[in-house]
């Protein structure tokens, strides 16, 4: 279940905030005059969550370019680079 702040506990209680985005590697949910407004995560977190979006975005690609008949077999692939060296 996500944790879910007014915006003033964020000045408020940051310490206790900061502790429960590390201990618990989650985002909290910060409110504006009672509407979502931000959501606040650790960079351990945050670096994660980027990191699988990479990972996505190559599979994606890795994905289309079968779709497309741009691949080629690895053997292949490595004897032309083994070939270079």
């Amino acid at each position: 279940m996500p944790s879910i702040i007014p915006s003033s506990d964020l000045r408020n209680k940051y310490g206790e905030i900061s502790q429960f985005c590390h201990e618990y590697n989650e985002p909290v949910y910060i409110t504006k005059n009672g509407k979502g407004d931000l959501a606040v995560m650790s960079i351990e977190t945050y670096e994660k969550l980027v990191g699988k979006f990479e990972l996505y975005k190559l599979i994606d690609e890795g994905v289309e370019a079968m779709q497309k008949k741009k691949v080629r077999p690895f053997k292949e692939a490595l004897a032309d680079i083994q070939k270079d060296l």
